[in-house]
């Protein structure tokens, strides 16, 4: 998991600072319109009390906020897909991009919901980005698709290989072989700086952007951890094309 990258003191430190926003963020919500001095502890304790719902909600906003900074800052490196490791529109008004683990059950059954969506939106594009977290094979895997996708030939490799279940070397050659990547070719590519930039970078947005596993989403400016549901999907893309 990408948090275990992340010391304790590090997370403890950022739970705080999102608490000391989201006080200011009720604050803001109780303090009487046009009043330019604060409200008391008390009336603050009762609106809590009243809308316990509050600081979640101020905490989420707050985080959201943040989290459209980040993306804004590195959105050409985050929506621009590597070779044709995409689907869908090629020119969305939304992109969905996934960020995946060949060796995540949670990212395998997620495929399924991916191609409804595409089905039901075509103007909706999904870019799949590697974050190989969870396994040795993982980097494997996330190395050998980049080298599948720098040859036009991502779809068919990434297919075979969640279709194969269990990540494994055998079941990694067996992608190659079935997705027709030139192994010649595929060996030298996966050595060069632009495989290991290219992993690296979606490791570092990935923890820039607050990720703790796979799958997590970036959809316009909001990202969204785990199995999504194919209506949670939808009400983010309109959230965006509504941004």
């Amino acid at each position: 998991m990408i948090g275990k990258m992340l010391g304790r003191p590090v997370v403890f430190a950022l739970a705080f600072v999102l608490a000391a926003f989201a006080g200011a963020a009720i604050y803001a919500l109780v303090r009487p319109a046009g009043s330019a001095s604060g409200v008391s502890a008390d009336a603050v304790r009762a609106a809590i009390l009243e809308r316990p719902e509050m600081i979640p909600e101020a905490m989420q906003a707050l985080r959201d906020r943040e989290t459209g900074k980040t993306v804004a800052a590195n959105r050409a490196g985050i929506v621009t897909p590597f070779g044709d490791a995409w689907k869908g529109s090629a020119n969305p008004d939304v992109t969905v991009v996934a960020y995946m683990d060949y060796a995540c059950g949670y990212c395998r059954q997620s495929l399924p919901m991916l191609d409804q969506l595409v089905a039901s939106d075509p103007r909706i594009r999904v870019v799949f980005r590697e974050l190989p977290v969870l396994s040795a094979e993982s980097r494997v895997a996330a190395e050998w698709s980049l080298a599948a996708a720098e040859q036009g030939k991502f779809k068919p490799y990434h297919d075979t290989l969640y279709a194969a279940g269990q990540l494994s070397q055998p079941a990694i050659d067996a992608a190659i072989a079935r997705a027709g990547v030139d192994r010649a070719r595929g060996s030298a590519f996966v050595r060069t700086p632009a495989a290991e930039q290219e992993i690296s970078r979606n490791l570092q947005t990935a923890g820039q952007l607050g990720m703790t596993g796979t799958p997590s989403w970036v959809v316009g400016d909001r990202v969204l951890s785990g199995a999504v549901t194919l209506d949670a999907m939808k009400a983010a893309i309109a959230a965006a094309r509504a941004g």
